[in-house]
């Protein structure tokens, strides 16, 4: 075996992720000295509880409840507690004791980023976080180095395994959306409270890493419109699965041009919702809890990346990656690896991006009642490409009530809002079922 300088790793937290991350450093230590070139010494494990059940067998004497003192001398520094504190604390103090950073928090990232790039800027450190946007799919090194000579255009990602396990079962079976929560709990796919997945928080938290990302500007987490799932339901399922398409929550960033003066040259929009996908788009096939992104480039042009988007081993091998990223950055020598966020390109609100709609409508079955609301949408500016009505009998003989779905062409985002307003308010619609944008096609 060769001979190794030893790198000294310090743990804090002991999870589904951080035992495994234990386990398998504990295990393959000479595998990783071999790729790393040093031998990576687990210092130790700074948990809360050290006699807490884990998922992984462990030495007990690895196990301390004084993080500060085992960031203390340490090489390298995993975070995984998860939460905005004290690991923003914890980083920091890492980064101010010349340890470099590898973390899969994504909330700390998306609130705190900006300030935690800078402390490692200032004492040349580097802060690895591949396991925080998208599980074990490698996304991150691309972004930041594959495509750091071209154009990243646009991002779309299926980047919540819960929601998507949710939304392909109701499709894949017709399922309800309580019945298909109540299993992803079970399962372990959903938290008991699943307000971080159902309601796209998770989601736009990864969002902003990947924005930043690949549009080198710092992305705020409060600029990313955010939209759930819970007012998804079966009904609607179909209706898109009738037209082609298939409801997935995805995370949009995109690169917008505007050559008419009128705003900013270049600008940048992130966002989240569900959205249709045509079938015939490859997100469309990401099933089950799989996470896929799904990235468009001016030169290197459309790529796209798949696979487990959680799961304590999984997310354990793209933790790992990083800690032999890091070990070899101290053997190396020389300036972290540093985030680029020079270009401070504008975000722009919801309101001013442009895409296509699905226009779900209930309407009394009367003479009149289409052409009234293809004109409020022309007044609008929001321009009809299909219509398809169906008529539901009125078993006692009065008008039935008519479901309008109408597909439109590309328009302004607060145009199209203000504009299902008018109809909701106009006397003729009975009930606005929903609005959906498409995207991918």
């Amino acid at each position: 075996m060769t001979d190794y300088r030893t790198l000294r790793v310090a743990l804090l937290g002991a999870g589904a992720v951080g035992s495994q991350v234990a386990g398998l450093l504990l295990r393959h230590g000479d595998e990783l000295a071999d790729r790393a070139g040093a031998r990576l010494e687990l210092a130790g494990i700074a948990v809360r509880d050290v006699d807490a059940p884990r998922d992984v067998d462990l030495p007990r004497e690895l196990f301390t409840t004084d993080a500060e003192s085992l960031i203390v001398g340490s090489d390298i520094v995993i975070e995984l507690m998860g939460g905005l504190e004290p690991a923003r604390t914890s980083i920091l103090h890492a980064l101010s004791s010349g340890a470099d950073v590898v973390t899969a928090n994504k909330a700390l990232l998306a609130t705190h980023g900006a300030e935690i790039y800078d402390a490692a800027d200032q004492v040349g450190a580097s802060v690895y976080y591949e396991a925080a946007a998208a599980g074990a799919i490698p996304i991150i090194r691309p972004l930041r180095d594959s495509l750091a000579g071209d154009r990243v255009r646009r991002i779309m990602g299926i980047v919540n395994g819960t929601t998507n396990y949710i939304l392909d079962r109701m499709d894949t079976e017709g399922a309800d959306f309580a019945e298909v929560l109540a299993d992803a709990q079970r399962l372990g796919y959903a938290e008991a409270d699943p307000t971080a997945d159902v309601e796209g928080y998770d989601a736009a938290q990864k969002a902003a890493i990947l924005a930043s990302l690949a549009f080198h500007t710092s992305v705020p987490l409060d600029t990313v419109h955010r939209e759930g799932i819970t007012s998804v339901d079966a009904a609607l399922i179909e209706s898109a699965r009738h037209a082609g398409y298939v409801v997935k929550l995805l995370a949009v960033c995109e690169r917008i041009e505007d050559a008419s003066g009128a705003g900013p040259a270049e600008a940048i929009s992130v966002r989240v919702y569900p959205a249709l996908v045509p079938r015939t788009h490859p997100l469309a096939s990401v099933h089950g809890a799989n996470n896929a992104v799904f990235v468009e480039a001016e030169a290197a042009g459309s790529l796209m990346f798949y696979g487990a988007g959680a799961g304590g081993v999984q997310t354990a091998s793209a933790v790992l990656g990083d800690v032999v990223s890091a070990a070899r950055h101290h053997i190396a020598g020389g300036v972290g690896v540093g985030e680029s966020t020079r270009a401070n390109l504008p975000i722009l609100p919801i309101g001013r991006v442009t895409t296509r709609y699905q226009i779900t409508l209930e309407v009394s079955d009367e003479t009149g009642v289409l052409a009234t609301v293809a004109g409020i949408l022309s007044e609008g500016r929001v321009s009809i490409a299909t219509v398809e009505q169906t008529v539901v009998a009125d078993p006692d003989g009065g008008p039935g009530i008519a479901r309008i779905v109408i597909g439109t062409h590309k328009a302004l985002e607060q145009d199209l809002s203000d504009t299902v307003a008018r109809l909701a308010a106009s006397g003729v619609v009975e009930r606005v079922v929903s609005v959906l944008r498409v995207e991918g096609d």
